[in-house]
């Protein structure tokens, strides 16, 4: 297990009176939900949610397959509630995770994903992100009808087109990556990305090298902007880790128990 050290801030914005953002700070397994279905009980899912995804922080030895199991006991949740509360039918949530798995016996990431909460990977000065949007305007910009500021400004910004509690259960994409000291992972809800550019983004965490000195700059960052939705950042610095070092290795959505593939990027 490599040593990592977490910095997690939240604020409801201002424009929203309910947070509907729900995370998890593990041993081993970090989470951000960020709920829908406003007073229909968007809260409830995201919590129900992370109460799914806690129990992998227990197991030993986890694997990307337990994580996409543990995705789809979630979404039963959030079902059966809907189903045993109709005035909260329509709830959901996205999520959007980091894991350590085991994978031939070395130790790897899982990102995790569904919907637009995002995982970003911060190394060598550099921020990419390491999740794809499962949204309305992310098929946009990848059919290259619009760009990444436009899809920032665009009406259908907040439609996504997967999220938890919908039936069949959603596909996760789920990425396996090597594991590197010196690399940090951003976990956030669309409350930071929509309303600060990856730019912007990058600057906060490299003026911060302290993870909870750069999830608050960042959550104050958001403040500073009109701030019209929840938002929730997590930062996850890996300090130390036991795996060689390399580039990431990914596996499709739906992945099984198995070996990567070879490294060639």
């Amino acid at each position: 297990m490599p040593q990592v050290a977490v910095g997690v801030s939240t604020d409801v914005g201002r424009a929203r009176s309910l947070n509907e953002d729900a995370y998890l700070n593990g041993r081993q397994v970090w989470v951000v939900a960020d709920g829908m279905g406003g007073h229909a009980a968007g809260d409830v899912a995201s919590r129900l949610v992370i109460d799914s995804l806690r129990e992998l922080d227990d197991i030993d030895d986890l694997r990307p397959a337990t994580v996409n199991a543990a995705m789809a006991r979630a979404n039963a949740a959030v079902i059966r509630y809907g189903m045993t509360y109709p005035e909260a039918r329509g709830l959901g949530t996205t999520v959007t995770g980091l894991a350590e798995v085991t994978i031939g016996g070395v130790a790897h990431w899982a990102v995790f994903n569904v919907g637009d909460s995002r995982v970003y990977r911060y190394a060598g000065g550099e921020l990419r992100q390491a999740t794809v949007d499962h949204s309305e305007v992310e098929e946009l910009v990848a059919a290259g009808l619009i760009d990444p500021d436009q899809a920032r400004v665009h009406p259908a910004r907040h439609i996504i087109t997967r999220s938890v509690g919908i039936r069949p259960a959603p596909a996760v994409d789920l990425w396996v990556l090597s594991q590197n000291p010196g690399e940090r992972f951003l976990l956030c809800s669309d409350g930071l990305n929509s309303e600060l550019d990856d730019d912007q983004i990058a600057a906060v965490l490299a003026a911060h090298p302290n993870p909870a000195e750069a999830a608050d700059a960042l959550v104050a960052a958001v403040l500073a902007t009109p701030a019209r939705d929840n938002v929730t950042v997590m930062v996850v610095d890996v300090l130390g880790t036991d795996g060689g070092e390399g580039d990431e290795a990914t596996l499709p959505s739906g992945v099984l128990d198995h070996e990567p593939p070879e490294d060639d990027q």
